[in-house]
């Protein structure tokens, strides 16, 4: 796949040093997604004594849903072939159920912080993917930056255990397994949701995505009612917030923005999305990674910069 092109070979020749833009919907569609998906990782930190994983998954999904529903009223429905409804269920199972479950059974005991850095290995593995399924290469230097950011999550996994040995309940190793699960779902949603998106409108194939989340959630529906008959109305208002904005809203504007450039490029924005969570889960929760943790999120980030390197 290639990045976007300029409206014309003129403007291009007015402006040779500059590199092929994004139009500016574009750079505010991904603006929003990255601060309501780092709004997310908190939310759900502060939650999670409340509501279970796929309780809380539910919940989030269902009101997303719903909103993205009244968003599709008059809209016009675009037909459906079989390869773009396999697609689009894969999406919704992938990234929209399994994603938010095991997002939200890793914070029950990771902090946000570790866990968005764990969560976003997701660019490497989107780019890795996009490279074997949808034609855009593996350059060296992505398997370079791959290898390294493999590095920083084992780095991230000994803090993790190390953690787990001074404050058991805090760091448990398995709040590790989880988040690497939730990236590889991640990754796996990006990939399936790419290819549908070229001819099918970024609101049908989102909305698609969140209502088939949910129905896969639904078994957890005995425990999202047990769970919001004890969860005090803040822990319900955080669950009410995480359907309308990083569900809703954010994964709107992600597909918009899918849509416009290729699957690669878009991932690798999110890699600001742990610094934003680590900064405010210390101003929110006190919390901190440890520096173990927080080395290997370094090492991550630079596996991410070094994938995305391009030979002179």
């Amino acid at each position: 796949m290639t990045s976007p092109t300029p409206s014309s070979s003129s403007s291009a020749s007015l402006a040779p040093v500059r590199a092929p833009g994004l139009r500016p919907s574009v750079i505010v569609a991904i603006v929003v997604t990255v601060l309501a998906w780092a709004s997310a990782f908190l939310v759900i930190r502060g939650v999670a004594p409340h509501f279970s994983g796929g309780a809380l998954a539910l919940a989030r999904l269902t009101v997303g849903a719903i909103i993205l529903g009244v968003v599709m009223i008059g809209r016009r429905w675009t037909r459906m072939s079989a390869r773009e409804w396999l697609l689009v269920i894969v999406f919704g199972v992938a990234w929209f159920g399994a994603y938010n479950v095991t997002l939200n059974l890793a914070e029950h005991t990771l902090d946000a912080g570790t866990t968005a850095m764990v969560v976003n290995i997701g660019p490497i593995l989107i780019a890795l993917g996009a490279g074997v399924f949808l034609g855009e290469g593996i350059p060296r230097w992505l398997a370079i930056g791959a290898g390294v950011a493999f590095v920083g999550v084992v780095l991230i996994g000994i803090s993790t255990g190390l953690s787990a040995l001074q404050q058991p309940g805090l760091g448990d190793p398995i709040g590790l397994i989880w988040a690497l699960v939730a990236a590889i779902t991640y990754a796996i949603g990006v990939l399936c949701q790419k290819p549908a998106l070229k001819r099918l409108p970024a609101r049908q194939v989102t909305f698609l995505g969140a209502v088939i989340g949910a129905v896969a959630c639904s078994p957890f529906a005995g425990q999202l009612v047990h769970d919001l008959s004890r969860a005090p109305v803040g822990s319900i208002l955080g669950a009410v917030y995480l359907g309308a904005v990083p569900t809703a809203l954010a994964f709107s504007t992600w597909a918009y923005a899918l849509s416009k450039m290729p699957a690669g490029q878009l991932g690798v924005t999110t890699y600001v999305v742990p610094t934003i969570v680590v900064i405010f889960a210390f101003l929110f929760f006190g919390e901190i990674p440890g520096w173990l943790a927080i080395a290997g999120g370094v090492v991550c980030l630079v596996g991410v910069a070094l994938s995305r390197r391009r030979p002179r």
